[in-house]
């Protein structure tokens, strides 16, 4: 589990490297799919990993308005800032936190059941998933994508 959040974290940084030579304005320009633009979904990346796992362990979720995060430096900061508690809740994962149910209560009094490790693997494939968009729009811009290969990244060290 750790390996992927650490894989997501990696190429989530090599992506912030990526806009740093992309104007603001294309960052902010509306695209197509995703959740609005280049910023705003990683944005959306670091606050659904984090509300994620803020439910979890029973804390508030309160989330951020992206409004208040309108340029790379901002997003950023808002990673460093939240990165800690998700980090300390990864590494601190066990196999017996696998099957764990949690209770997700919706509205008009509904609810459904799922373990916390189909959550945990929802929160990788999220961010895989908008990776996969942001590669995308960086070749509709003539740029190329971030790597998205797991092979090479010196997550795993061979014995």
């Amino acid at each position: 589990m750790e390996t992927f959040f650490r894989y997501n974290w990696m190429v989530r940084e090599q992506w912030y490297v990526w806009c740093e030579d992309v104007p603001l304005e294309e960052l902010l320009r509306p695209r197509t799919g995703g959740v609005g633009n280049i910023l705003q979904t990683l944005f959306h990346i670091i606050d659904v990993e984090w509300s994620w796992l803020q439910l979890l362990q029973g804390k508030p979720d309160d989330a951020e308005n992206f409004a208040n995060y309108q340029n790379l430096e901002a997003v950023r900061r808002h990673d460093r800032k939240l990165r800690p508690d998700v980090e300390a809740f990864v590494t601190a994962w066990e196999s017996r936190m696998e099957k764990r149910a949690y209770i997700d209560h919706r509205s008009a009094g509904k609810a459904s059941t799922d373990s916390w490790g189909e959550v945990m693997r929802h929160v990788i494939v999220h961010e895989i998933h908008h990776m996969g968009q942001l590669s995308v729009w960086a070749r509709e811009l003539g740029k190329q994508p971030v790597s998205a290969n797991v092979i090479g990244k010196g997550l795993i060290i061979p014995d």
